[in-house]
């Protein structure tokens, strides 16, 4: 019998300067923690979330605002917030109109996130927002026993290497890397079966048999 792995989602923030140019980074970022976390559905949400909260910073607070990008899991939440030092200027939901100028922006995140809001502190104001998952759990998954292993499997190669190659300045950057960090774990992988005298073209050919036949089962069970 399989036992359930739990997935570890670790909260992460990344400081930043608010600069439209930093937007399209912070979206690869949140799309590659995504995937680490085998939360992929919520990808595009995501996105979008992180673009209009950080994109009122912009607009609202000034280009070159010290801001910060945090995600966590909250119950069975993905939690998005953004932390900037002006305690004035507060994000309101405001009745956009066709003509309005602004307001969109907050209007669109409360129209697609479950809940959201401010939060006040002495030295900053933290806009967050909150998605559903689909999760039953924090940790549990939502794409099957092959994701959780893949999940964890890559989490602890992922740290791994993190916490040999990162500095300070880069070690959130390093963990959002979950493309790359695919492609090391498997090229590492082959690595290990020539070592032991496997044949490599057949182990893929074999993972990719199977990676099919997984995949063409879950879609006659979703029919």
């Amino acid at each position: 019998m399989i036992q359930q792995v739990c997935m570890s989602r670790k909260p992460w923030d990344l400081a930043f300067l608010a600069e439209p140019e930093e937007v399209a980074a912070l979206r690869r970022i949140v799309r590659l923690q995504l995937e680490l976390w085998g939360l992929q559905e919520a990808t595009d949400t995501a996105q979008l979330c992180v673009s209009e909260l950080v994109s009122n910073v912009i607009t609202h607070v000034g280009p070159g605002t010290p801001t910060t990008l945090a995600v966590s899991i909250k119950g069975t939440y993905l939690r998005i917030e953004v932390h900037d030092p002006d305690t004035r200027a507060l994000p309101t939901l405001l009745d956009a109109t066709a003509d309005s100028e602004g307001g969109r922006g907050m209007a669109l995140v409360g129209a697609i996130a479950e809940h959201w809001g401010v939060q006040l502190h002495a030295d900053r104001k933290v806009t967050w927002c909150e998605l559903a998952t689909g999760l039953n759990s924090p940790n549990s998954h939502t794409g099957g026993a092959g994701v959780a292993r893949a999940g964890v499997l890559l989490s602890a190669y992922g740290s791994a290497r993190a916490a040999r190659h990162a500095s300070p300045s880069t070690s959130t950057l390093a963990a959002a890397m979950a493309a790359e960090t695919a492609v090391d774990a498997i090229t590492d992988l082959l690595h290990w079966l020539q070592a032991h005298g496997r044949d490599v073209d057949d182990a893929l050919e074999r993972a990719q048999r199977h990676f099919e036949a997984e995949a063409c089962a879950g879609e006659e069970n979703r029919l």
